[in-house]
C-alpha cells in the first residue's frame, strides 16, 4: 500500500502543547501537602448486601501509580481527590472506599479514607499526614459544587494543600471545582500520566511520523464529525469503519437498510466527503459489509454482502474481509496509527472479524500506536492486545476533543505563561 499524497505537517508554528506543560519538574513537594487529582473512575461490580462493591478493573489505578510514587519518593504528603461513577448525590455503591483500599495493595502502603471532601476533620487529616503519607478524599461528584466548578468548593479543598497536580486527562475537558478552580488557587502542574497523554496526542496533532492512519468507527457520528474534519486536515488516510460508514455510504446514494443512521447525520456526512475530495487525505469507506436480518422468531440470519447496498430489512453489523484487508494494509505502511471504534458488533462472535482484522494490525505494527475509547479499549483486552500499542488513552472525550483541536481547560491552566 503506498501513500502518493504528501501532507504538511499537522504544526501551525507554535510550541507543542507538551513542551509548554508545567510538570512535576518545576514543583517543589518536598514536605509539602499535595492536591493530586486523579482519574480513579474505574468500573465496579455489586454494591448489595450480599455482594460488596468490587473493582472490576485497576488499569486507570495502575496508570496512575507513576506519579503517586514520585510524589512520595519526594516527600509529598499526598491528599488525592478523583470522581467515580455519575452519582446525583452520595451514593455508598461509588465510595471511593474500595479505590483506596486497592491503591494501598498496589503500592505497598496504607491509605488513609477521609469520609467526606471538605470541612474541618478533612483539613485536620491533611495536616497530620507525614512525608510519603496519601490520604484520599471521598468522591468529589458526591459535592454538587464539582460539576459546577463552584469557587467555595475549589477554595475548600485548596485549604487541604499548598500544591496542586493535575494528573486526571478525563476530567480536563470540564471547568470542575477540583481540576480548573483548584489549579487558579495553588501552585499547580501536570502529573506524569497527564503528561504521557499530552506526548501521545501531541505525536498525532502536532508533527506526527508519516503516513499518518486514522480509524475511525464506532456508533455515534455526531460525536466524531468534528474528528473526522480534524484527521482529513492532518492524516494521510482515514478509514471508516462501524455504524459510521453508514451516513457516509448513504449520502453516496448507497442503500444503508436497517442499519444505524439517523437521517440527520447524512447531511453533515455528504459535507465531510466534499471537504475529503479537495485535500490531500485519502478518506476510505467499506467497500463489503457483514449484515443480519432478524425473524420474528427473534432469530437471527447472517450474510456477507459483497459491496454495500444493505437489503430491506437487514443491518450492517461488520466491515467485510475486503475492506479489512484494504485498512489494515493502509495500518502495515503507515508510521503513526490512530485507531478509535470498533468496526462492527465485535462482542458477537460472528462480527469479531473486521475489528480482530484491525486489533491485530494495530499490535504487529512498529508505527507509533495511540488507542482510544471505551470500546476500542474492551477490544484489544479481549483479544490480549493491549500491551502491544504504544499508548492507550484513558482521555475518553477529553481525548477527542484535544484531537478536534478544542482547548481543554483541565489542560490549560496547567500551561506556562511565560513561554
Amino acid at each position: 500500500m503506498t501513500f502518493t499524497a504528501a501532507r504538511r505537517s499537522g504544526s501551525d508554528g507554535r510550541e507543542p502543547m507538551s513542551d509548554r506543560l508545567r510538570t512535576l519538574d518545576d514543583l517543589d513537594v518536598d514536605g509539602r501537602r499535595v492536591l493530586l487529582r486523579a482519574d480513579f473512575n474505574v468500573p465496579t461490580t455489586g454494591a448489595s448486601a450480599d455482594a460488596p462493591v468490587r473493582l472490576a478493573d485497576d488499569a486507570r489505578i495502575r496508570a496512575g501509580l507513576t506519579t503517586i510514587q514520585e510524589l512520595r519518593r519526594r516527600g509529598a504528603r499526598l491528599v488525592i481527590v478523583s470522581d467515580l461513577g455519575r452519582p446525583r448525590g452520595p451514593d455508598p455503591a461509588l465510595s471511593m472506599r474500595p479505590v483506596a483500599e486497592r491503591l494501598g495493595e498496589l503500592v505497598g502502603a496504607p491509605v488513609q479514607f477521609a469520609a467526606g471532601v471538605t470541612g474541618p476533620r478533612v483539613r485536620g487529616l491533611s495536616e497530620r499526614l507525614e512525608p510519603g503519607q496519601m490520604l484520599m478524599l471521598e468522591n468529589i461528584r458526591f459535592e454538587p459544587g464539582e460539576a459546577r466548578g463552584e469557587p467555595g468548593l475549589a477554595a475548600a479543598l485548596a485549604e487541604l494543600a499548598d500544591v496542586y497536580v493535575g494528573d486526571a486527562f478525563a476530567a480536563a475537558g470540564g471547568s470542575y471545582a477540583s481540576t480548573l478552580g483548584v489549579a487558579h488557587r495553588l501552585p499547580s502542574a501536570a502529573g506524569r500520566t497527564m503528561e504521557r497523554e499530552l506526548d501521545a496526542l501531541g505525536a498525532i496533532v502536532d508533527r506526527p511520523a508519516r503516513p499518518l492512519v486514522a480509524i475511525l468507527g464506532g456508533t455515534k457520528i455526531r460525536d466524531k464529525l468534528g474528528v473526522v474534519r480534524r484527521f482529513i486536515e492532518l492524516a494521510d488516510a482515514v478509514c471508516i469503519g462501524g455504524a459510521m460508514c453508514f451516513p457516509f455510504l448513504a449520502a453516496r446514494g448507497h442503500s444503508v437498510g436497517y442499519s444505524l443512521c439517523r437521517k440527520e447525520d447524512v447531511e453533515p456526512a455528504r459535507a465531510v466527503l466534499a471537504t475529503a475530495r479537495g485535500s490531500g487525505c485519502r478518506l476510505e469507506l467499506p467497500t463489503d459489509l457483514r449484515v443480519a436480518r432478524w425473524g420474528q422468531d427473534g432469530g437471527s440470519r447472517t450474510c456477507y454482502v459483497d459491496g454495500v447496498e444493505v437489503p430491506d430489512g437487514w443491518m450492517g453489523l461488520d466491515i467485510g474481509a475486503d475492506s479489512a484487508a484494504r485498512y489494515t494494509g493502509l495500518v502495515a505502511a503507515a508510521a503513526t496509527v490512530f485507531w478509535n471504534g470498533p468496526m462492527g458488533r465485535f462482542e458477537l462472535p460472528q462480527y469479531t472479524a473486521g475489528t480482530r482484522a484491525i486489533a491485530d494490525a494495530v499490535a504487529s505494527t512498529s508505527a507509533m500506536s495511540v488507542i482510544g475509547g471505551a470500546e476500542t479499549v474492551a477490544a484489544l483486552q479481549r483479544f490480549g492486545l493491549q500491551d502491544r500499542v504504544s499508548h492507550v488513552s484513558g482521555g475518553g472525550t477529553a481525548m477527542l476533543e484535544f484531537l478536534e483541536g478544542r482547548p481543554l481547560p483541565g489542560v490549560q491552566v496547567l500551561l506556562r505563561r511565560d513561554r
